[in-house]
């Protein structure tokens, strides 16, 4: 989840004498702009319960389409709205972004109808599963260079998923179609020559069109949850867009003025909320054979991390001489 965006970045360093928030470094700016996404992302299956029982299909289509406003409001504001006209007259990008926005439909689906029928703990071990997927994607499609740390670290994952397997008679499938799906989606992402919030609000554009079809069908079928369900399924759904939109936007400002390894160590709060949640609020089952795989799989992080970190400092005494 590393994009970046095309809006000026608020300058603290001339206002030396100014207090709170605009005085700050754009580190400590960053880092709480960053937090506030994860955070927000890390308690989303609360608002996802509320909505179980409505169909993924209705709620993913709301998150989009509500979204929508939002996005477009804060282009405006940002002046960034001349971008997407750049985008749809551009083919190549705009069949780019069609691809992403694709995938992360297929994201977003899945994680919704796993949190909607008890499998938060599934979606908390494709989430952490992804930092790694993404080091795969890179030495496949990037000729990368795995470092010996990255190789173990990827194996004691394979090793996880092969163990959850072997117990449960079939793949982990939701945690291997959220991790390749947001792992392919950010590897076509970073292709896409516009900034984050653009990007964003591009996409669901082009999603809002199929979305308000749905809607659309679910409206004339009289079972939309909008128009026909308890009142305040209403307000639930008009709050996808909130709920979609404000973590991304937190995300894409915190990622413009963190360093690569601080990001990449932050990603971990999400999941690890998400996993608490699943374990100790939703009560959702937890094996003796889960345990180990996820202790595999945070073994795995831990040496990605110290990995991140070591080549961070390296590159660091580097330029230093």
């Amino acid at each position: 989840m590393t994009e970046q965006i095309d809006s000026n970045r608020a300058v603290a360093g001339n206002h030396q004498t100014s207090s709170g928030f605009i005085g700050m470094s754009d580190g400590k700016k960053g880092f709480i702009f960053a937090l506030c996404a994860y955070l927000l992302w890390g308690i989303l299956p609360f608002y996802l319960k509320s909505v179980a029982h409505i169909p993924a299909l209705e709620v993913v289509a709301h998150r989009i389409v509500w979204s929508v406003p939002i996005a477009v409001v804060l282009l405006w504001w940002l002046g960034l709205l001349g971008d997407l006209r750049v985008a749809f007259t551009t083919p190549r990008m705009l069949a780019m972004a069609i691809l992403t926005a694709s995938l992360i439909t297929v994201n977003w689906g899945t994680y919704v109808w796993a949190i909607g029928n008890n499998h938060a703990v599934d979606t908390a071990l494709g989430y952490y599963i992804n930092p790694l997927v993404n080091v795969v994607l890179g030495g496949i499609f990037l000729s990368e260079r795995l470092s010996k740390a990255q190789m173990v670290a990827i194996a004691l994952a394979a090793c996880a998923v092969i163990l959850l397997t072997v117990s449960s008679g079939g793949l982990p499938w939701i945690s291997l179609v959220l991790a390749f799906s947001f792992g392919f989606y950010g590897f076509f992402r970073k292709t896409l020559p516009i900034g984050a919030i653009q990007g964003f609000t591009l996409e669901v554009l082009i999603l809002s069109v199929p979305s308000l079809g749905f809607i659309a069908w679910t409206l004339m079928q009289n079972t939309s949850h909008f128009t026909n369900g308890a009142p305040h399924d209403t307000g639930l759904l008009l709050f996808a867009g909130l709920a979609t939109a404000v973590p991304l936007i937190f995300y894409a400002l915190g990622a413009k003025l963190l360093r690569y390894t601080t990001i990449g160590l932050m990603q971990y709060i999400a999941p690890t909320i998400v996993f608490f949640i699943a374990i100790f609020v939703f009560d959702e089952p937890f094996s003796h054979v889960q345990l180990i795989a996820f202790g595999l799989i945070w073994s795995a992080l831990a040496i990605y991390a110290w990995s991140m970190v070591y080549e961070a400092r390296k590159l660091r005494l580097g330029s230093a001489h």
